[in-house]
């Protein structure tokens, strides 16, 4: 038992104010269920403190546990009405658990007008209730209200691009820009989103009419320096990263990587990248360091991935894997792929799947779960040296993301990673009929092939076959994308396994 645990397991829960307080670093550290202990017997000495079921409520939602989430903050709710943070996380556990929120959304924003999180709350369950054209409609009203609010318009970016909006998708960003065109914030706002959607010819245009507009600054020299690097403007690239040697801004180190890789100097970039391991932002390099030290014939590469037990091939026993199917294609809702994802030909849920409340997703999520616990189990020996083996290991399952995706023909996932997690996967649920697929090993994942816009010739580490009811584990900083398929349906669940606390 660590020290934080006999902690809360020595408070009095008749003291209602330690047990909150207990309650409150049980929820930051990671112990919940001694949380939640304590908040039961506390709640015996005082049923009538909203927050003591407030706090219960929040426990429940970090174990991904929404059904007892929502009705500690439906009590919570009863016995506070007027408490604005309770009402915003009794609406965000319903929207949360695949429950209707409209109305609790706007029954928080009468509490508190102007909190963005109540907002895009608010938007979110209108898109999840009537639709995304609906949400596009709400956002538009809010950002009339509220001229110049980025995360309003950073929506409505990524929303319109969803609705398959490909001319009028930065509009919104184009009249606020009219109103204010000296405005920093705005001119960075939508040339992030723009890179961050791999729209460069796009970019880089706004750098320009940024700079002419709000003058000299060195996050359009930044962002040039980027843009032409990714659109194959390797001198233009090396002269503007050259003002930049040294930067500590580890988004720019990484470009600059790219950079080095695509123009064919790995030992470059292993170099660089190498100066980047030690840092909070290790996991965006590891996979570029993998990169060049197979172009290098770096035998590290093999200890950072080449291990076969990282990869796991699980085939789950999923009875209403059919029933599964039919949830998941109530839940796509959009018409065209997401502006920053990996998705090519199709759509991607909005929101954390994993935790919803229906019993098809439930049933799904027991199984990943074990499924999980079996492949950490299977991993080689901890060492405190390697990224993926130096975490220590134990704890409860914890997912830091989780949606679905749904190709049609020509559909895949374009190379990618996804340096957020410590687990990543793919579980097949539904598959074109056999032979309506294509060419040979269409529709299968491919793991360790760089990003094609890398224009580098690797092949895949390993093809693994999809099959309904089939699960795939794997790092989530290893490269890892899609063949294209000519027909069908390629319906997935896919999640990031959170790293342990």
């Amino acid at each position: 038992m660590t020290d934080l645990a006999r902690a809360i397991a020595g408070v009095d829960p008749a003291d209602s104010t330690s047990a909150y307080n207990a309650a409150l670093d049980a929820l930051k550290q990671g112990f919940e269920e001694e949380g939640l202990r304590l908040m039961e017997a506390a709640r015996r000495s005082a049923p009538r403190e909203a927050r003591l079921w407030q706090v219960a409520g929040l426990l429940h939602r970090k174990l991904d546990d929404l059904a007892p989430a929502v009705t500690m903050m439906k009590e919570a709710a009863r016995l506070a009405p007027r408490d604005r943070l309770i009402a915003h996380t009794l609406a965000r556990v319903h929207l949360e658990a695949g429950l209707p929120s409209v109305e609790l959304f706007q029954a928080a924003r009468r509490l508190a007008p102007n909190d963005d999180e109540i907002l895009l709350g608010l938007v979110a369950a209108i898109e999840a209730d009537a639709g995304p054209e609906a949400a596009v409609g709400e956002l538009e009203r809010l950002v009339a209200a509220r001229p110049g609010w980025l995360p309003g318009l950073d929506g409505l970016i990524r929303l319109r691009w969803q609705c398959g909006d490909r001319k009028g998708f930065t509009a919104d960003f184009e009249k606020a820009l009219a109103a204010d065109p000296r405005n920093l914030s705005l001119w960075h706002s939508l040339i992030l989103v723009l890179t961050q959607g791999d729209q460069y010819a796009l970019a880089l245009e706004a750098v320009l009419r940024g700079r002419e507009r709000a003058g000299p600054h060195p996050l359009f020299d930044a962002n040039e320096a980027v843009c032409r690097a990714e659109l194959g403007q390797s001198e233009a690239a090396e002269r503007l990263f050259a003002r930049f040697a040294g930067t500590d801004d580890w988004t720019l180190v990484v470009r600059r990587v790219r950079h080095l890789l695509r123009t064919g100097r790995p030992a470059e970039a292993a170099a660089l990248a190498e100066t980047m391991v030690a840092t909070p932002a290790a996991d965006s390099f590891w996979p570029y360091l993998s990169i060049a030290w197979r172009l290098l014939g770096d035998p590290r590469w093999a200890w950072l991935e080449g291990d076969e037990r990282f990869v796991g091939v699980y085939d789950l026993d999923l009875p209403s894997l059919d029933a599964l199917a039919g949830r998941l294609r109530t839940l796509h809702r959009t018409t065209h792929q997401p502006l920053e994802q990996s998705v090519r030909g199709g759509t991607q849920t909005q929101g954390t799947l994993l935790s919803r409340i229906e019993p098809e997703i439930r049933e799904m999520r027991s199984a990943v779960v074990e499924a999980v616990e079996a492949h950490i189990a299977r991993l080689p020996p901890p060492r405190p040296d390697h990224p993926l083996l130096g975490l220590k290991r134990g704890g409860r399952v914890r997912f830091s993301g989780s949606w679905s995706v749904r190709l049609t023909g020509g559909g895949h996932h374009a190379n990618h990673i996804h340096p957020a997690g410590w687990f990543s996967s793919a579980l097949y649920v539904a598959l074109p009929e056999p032979g309506a697929g294509g060419a040979d090993q269409a529709g299968w994942l491919t793991l360790g092939e760089p990003q094609a816009e890398l224009g580098i010739d690797l092949p895949p580490l390993r093809r693994i076959e999809p099959k309904p009811g089939r699960l795939v584990l794997f790092p989530s900083t290893l490269w890892h994308g899609t063949v294209p398929f000519e027909a069908g349906e390629r319906l997935t669940v896919a999640f990031d396994v959170a790293r342990p606390l």
